[in-house]
């Protein structure tokens, strides 16, 4: 289970100089960088503005899972045809689980996190959501979303969606608030083992299937010491990517929030800058049956 970090949850200011200066030519409406050791900004463009997040979402989702209190990442869970159908209903990204099968809660978060299976956070959502009928459960579990936000000092966030698909817009961050997120997540084992996965085979528990996710995340196994985080890409979001990258034991985090062109070469140039370093990438390509995202 993830340790609270709520006393730590606001990032100390950057000095002058490091503010006045930063990475060139990042085309992303907001972004930030984060020295996730010390919780210290780096640099950021327009932090405190709250913008879409899309799938990003999924990064509180799987939060609010492993933060729960004597969680069974061993627990059965059936797929339901509605988590189908929801998928369907939408045109949403999918780890395309099949109904009846039966998968463990640790498997879903890998549904969740490497495809971007918005069937795998609707089951989730609905196993750790309390009530009577899947839109209570469901409803709940975005309360505790909120309430974890709450928890981590994410003043600039709401969540209206388990997995970022928003009917009504309210679903919405800031880079610095994301950044506080990325940081509290990656400290847990299970979360920071499964984001850092370029892909992963998970066999049903009571049929004869596998199921094979490739993560839509492109700068894992592109760019040097990089651990994860999750993808996005909305409408309205427009593209966004949150990542982090380990080098010389120092853990850096970064965010950017409806980068339209270049969300890949940005995160490279931000941590680059960082790292103080020159890194030569190009970007693994995912296969033809693999979601986009």
């Amino acid at each position: 289970m993830i340790a609270s970090t709520a006393a730590v949850a606001v990032a100390l200011p950057a000095t002058t100089a490091e503010a006045a200066s930063g990475p060139a030519g990042i085309g992303a409406k907001g972004a930030f960088l984060l020295d996730s050791g010390k919780n210290r900004q780096l640099w950021g463009k327009d932090a405190d503005t709250r913008r879409q997040m899309a799938s990003t979402t999924k990064i509180m989702t799987a939060v609010v899972v492993l933060d729960t209190r004597g969680v069974d990442l061993n627990k059965k869970v059936t797929v339901k045809q509605s988590y189908r159908d929801y998928v369907a209903r939408n045109g949403a990204s999918t780890a395309d689980l099949r109904t009846g099968d039966q998968l463990t809660v640790r498997q879903l978060l890998y549904g969740l996190m490497l495809p971007s299976g918005c069937d795998a956070a609707y089951a989730l959502a609905d196993t750790f959501g309390s009530g009577g009928t899947e839109a209570a459960r469901t409803k709940s579990f975005i309360t505790k979303m909120n309430q974890k936000a709450s928890d981590l000092g994410m003043k600039n966030t709401k969540y209206d969606s388990f997995d970022g698909i928003s009917a009504a817009g309210a679903n919405y961050t800031t880079p610095r608030d994301t950044a506080q997120l990325a940081r509290h997540a990656i400290a847990d084992s299970t979360f920071s083992t499964v984001v850092k996965a370029t892909s992963t085979r998970q066999k049903a528990a009571n049929v004869n299937r596998t199921y094979y996710w490739d993560n839509t995340n492109k700068l894992l196994g592109s760019y040097k010491g990089a651990i994860g985080i999750k993808t996005g890409t909305g409408t309205k979001a427009g593209p966004c990517l949150v990542f982090a990258a380990q080098r010389d034991g120092r853990t850096v985090v970064g965010v950017l929030l409806n980068d339209p062109v270049n969300r890949y070469p940005d995160a490279v140039k931000m941590l680059d800058w960082a790292y103080k370093a020159k890194t030569e990438v190009k970007l693994r390509q995912l296969p033809e049956s693999a979601q986009r995202d």
